[in-house]
């Protein structure tokens, strides 16, 4: 995967370009885990135990620039989020050592399937959509963050907008953006992306992850996909108590098996390895703001609308 770190001479507020190195590092993990592993290159990263080294000095490097964000609750998830690196490191020691690529593809068509799985579906849209015109509203408006900041989805990796990794991968982009925006381009650029992460937490995978992690634990029930949704649900805890948000998560109730159809011919794609990673591919910081400018108005417009209704 491509570096993350930028030049030394570039870091001006350390240990908040660290945080957000670090939570990048992060998200692009549990991003790249959820994917089908086409080739050999994420088993190669597990195995030479490259996986749990980043893991581990992104968790540290967190741990040590926290400086009390969040609270001792973050600290605790956070605490939580190491010990499954070690837990991942103990499975991939004990088991993965001698896996083969068809052992690593077996294990994930045995958790996700070959087609959308009900019990564990990596797709946002079917979780707290009855209706298709739900599903609509929610795949409109991720695309509208992912056009906002001029995010191009690779060509390699063939998934919906949606999917999980996508999404995460999107975090992971804007985290590391935010990392470059505080070295480079002033309180004003990097407040936008701030903020855009807020958002997307918030009204998104804050929403749906939790209880997706929570199906994933129950379908896995053991190895490396038991402890990367372990991972995940302790992650999503600590991200959104780091950003101050408060996201409403979906309950068992409100996951309904979903219907929805991308329209014929559309197809969305990620590349959570390094298609994904490029500075060249970063935000068109116009657009952005007059994108979270829209968001804000909208939702000042609809809790006008409600009142007396």
């Amino acid at each position: 995967m491509a570096g993350l770190v930028p030049s030394a001479t570039a870091i001006k507020d350390s240990p908040a370009v660290e945080r957000a190195l670090s939570r990048s590092k992060l998200y692009l993990l549990i991003s790249w885990s959820m994917l089908y592993p086409e080739d050999d290159e994420f088993l190669d990263y597990l195995q030479s135990g490259e996986f749990v080294q980043d893991g581990r000095s992104a968790i540290e490097s967190l741990m040590l620039s926290l400086d009390d964000i969040g609270g001792e609750r973050a600290k605790k998830k956070l605490t939580a989020v190491s010990k499954l690196i070690d837990r991942v490191e103990e499975w991939v020691s004990s088991e993965c050592v001698n896996w083969q690529l068809a052992d690593l593809q077996s294990e994930h068509r045995r958790v996700f399937s070959n087609v959308i799985t009900l019990d564990c579906p990596p797709y946002e849209t079917l979780f707290g959509n009855d209706h298709v015109f739900g599903q609509a509203h929610v795949m409109g408006d991720i695309a509208g963050f992912y056009k906002a900041f001029g995010v191009e989805l690779s060509r390699d990796i063939h998934e919906r907008m949606d999917h999980l990794s996508v999404e995460l991968e999107f975090m992971h982009f804007l985290a590391y953006k935010e990392s470059y925006a505080r070295c480079h381009d002033g309180a004003d650029k990097t407040q936008i992306v701030v903020d855009a992460q807020k958002k997307f937490v918030k009204e998104h995978i804050g929403r749906w992850v939790p209880l997706f992690s929570r199906m994933l634990t129950k379908k896995a029930d053991s190895g490396f996909f038991y402890y990367i949704a372990e991972f995940t649900s302790d992650w999503m805890d600590f991200d959104a108590l780091y950003l101050g948000v408060n996201p409403q998560p979906y309950s068992e109730a409100d996951y309904r098996p979903a219907t929805f159809n991308a329209p014929e011919g559309q197809t969305y794609e990620c590349g959570a390895q390094d298609q994904g990673n490029e500075l060249s591919m970063l935000l068109d910081e116009v657009g952005a703001q007059s994108f979270m400018d829209r968001k804000d108005k909208e939702k000042d417009d609809s809790e006008k609308g409600s009142v007396g209704a």
